[in-house]
């Protein structure tokens, strides 16, 4: 398979950056599309070009580093799926692609196509946890949790905060995220005692970072590579209200 790949280089967030265009030959199509970015970076090597930078980890889907913008589209064209899981088997011989890092205010652009995604570590830092004595493990039957909240908790929890619900969006709002953050424990038992103090304190750090407002568009929700639903936006938006009504009248 031949390839025509437009990269996005940039030496780090005050540069303008540019695209560069280069040919790449022979590419498998069971290759990952991060092992054909590792053979144009052999391919740069051998050009004597600095080789492009772009954020990897586990490449099996679970950890949400690999966050590259391809042809226009957040982990690119194939739905449920991270950047390190889609194969070269999905574009055709002679293909132009055109690889991004996210885009947004929040995202600032470390180098090519890495950005610093720590406006998500302080949201999570922010509330994204349970105050409880450490020690043993509890029992578990000791607390029930109904079926209905434990699944919908399990859901919310599959968010690996890639980040690819504020590159699609419009706004680059990270509401999907923080609905995610904020509901898997917001529905346990073990998080209903911080319920109110936690969204607070996780809205407020998300309007700090800088993302923008949700307007219901449902990008993020289509390219979240876990699937998570929009319901969730809906409910934090729900939990805030309350939580500053109880705030404003204690």
């Amino acid at each position: 398979m031949r390839l025509i790949l437009r990269v996005w280089r940039q030496e780090d967030a005050e540069d303008p950056g540019r695209f560069e265009v280069h040919q790449l030959d022979e590419v498998s199509e069971d290759s990952s599309f991060l092992e054909m970015l590792d053979q144009l970076n052999e391919q740069l090597l051998g050009e004597g070009i600095e080789p492009v930078v772009f954020d990897h980890d586990c490449r099996e889907g679970i950890c949400g580093t690999c966050s590259l913008t391809i042809n226009g589209l957040p982990h690119g064209p194939e739905n449920s799926t991270t950047t390190c899981q889609l194969h070269m088997r999905k574009f055709k011989d002679g293909d132009t692609i055109t690889i991004e890092p996210f885009r947004a205010r929040a995202f600032p652009v470390v180098r090519d196509l890495v950005v610093n995604r720590s406006a998500f570590d302080r949201i999570t830092q922010a509330g994204g946890f349970i105050t409880v004595r450490t020690g043993s493990a509890p029992d578990g039957n000791a607390l029930p949790v109904p079926k209905e909240n434990s699944d919908q908790a399990m859901d919310a929890a599959a968010c690996i905060g890639c980040g690819a619900c504020v590159a699609s969006c419009k706004n680059a709002s990270a509401m999907l995220f923080t609905s995610a953050k904020a509901g898997h424990l917001n529905l346990l038992p073990q998080g209903k005692a911080e319920k109110d103090k936690r969204v607070l304190a996780m809205v407020e750090a998300m309007d700090d970072a800088g993302f923008g407002n949700c307007r219901n568009y449902g990008e993020c929700s289509a390219a979240c590579p876990k699937d998570i639903s929009l319901d969730f936006i809906a409910k934090l938006n729900r939990d805030h209200a309350k939580a500053k009504l109880k705030k404003l009248f204690s």
